[in-house]
């Protein structure tokens, strides 16, 4: 039997595994999809890997995958589960699509958020003062392009009516190699950002 699971951002984790385990006794291997380029993504699976493996005795095999392909493989049965749902806002359009195909198990942790970053050096205070600063070059430096962080500040971008902006997709090393170049010559400059990172 495939398992259709998920488990989102925030909540008792190691009963939300134990209950996926417990569907999952004839199935030999889980199959566990997370975003190599996300950080929060990478040591949440890894230990939750460790913790199945270790404690539980359950072989695990990490799947490397972009984040719309991690929503679809879990869809689809190809992906026992995944522990980066960003729910309900991040995540909510893929959670739309797939919502009767996944099982949410709660958050494993509770105060998530995204936004823009900016350095402490600099005047901007919102993402409307971006609109009136010049010295940012109309452009932010973001991640992956499928990443619900993207996807809300191209949003963010027009709703704020800071025409002319760049979106600049990276992934997570790059957009925080461009950050600590900005940073050392105490540049202005705005990029994707998260809790927990």
């Amino acid at each position: 039997m495939k398992m259709r699971n998920i488990l989102g951002v925030g909540a008792a984790l190691a009963l939300a595994i134990s209950s996926t385990l417990a569907l999952a006794a004839d199935k030999p291997e889980l199959s566990i999809g997370y975003v190599d380029g996300w950080s929060d993504s990478v040591a949440t699976t890894n230990v939750a890997a460790e913790v199945i493996q270790q404690k539980l005795g359950y072989p695990v095999k990490l799947q490397a995958v972009a984040a719309g392909i991690m929503w679809q493989g879990v869809a689809t049965g190809k992906l026992d589960m995944m522990l980066s749902a960003w729910l309900p806002v991040t995540h909510g359009e893929y959670w739309a699509k797939n919502k009767d195909k996944v099982t949410d198990y709660g958050p494993n942790f509770k105060d998530a958020k995204i936004g823009l970053i900016v350095p402490d050096y600099v005047k901007a205070n919102s993402v409307a003062d971006l609109k009136t600063d010049d010295s940012f070059k109309k452009k932010i430096v973001g991640i992956d392009a499928g990443s619900g962080v993207m996807i809300k500040t191209d949003q963010a971008i027009k709703d704020y009516g800071l025409d002319g902006y760049k979106l600049q997709a990276s992934s997570g090393a790059g957009m925080i190699a461009e950050l600590t170049r900005a940073e050392n010559k105490k540049e202005s400059i705005a990029v994707t950002g998260w809790v927990p990172h």
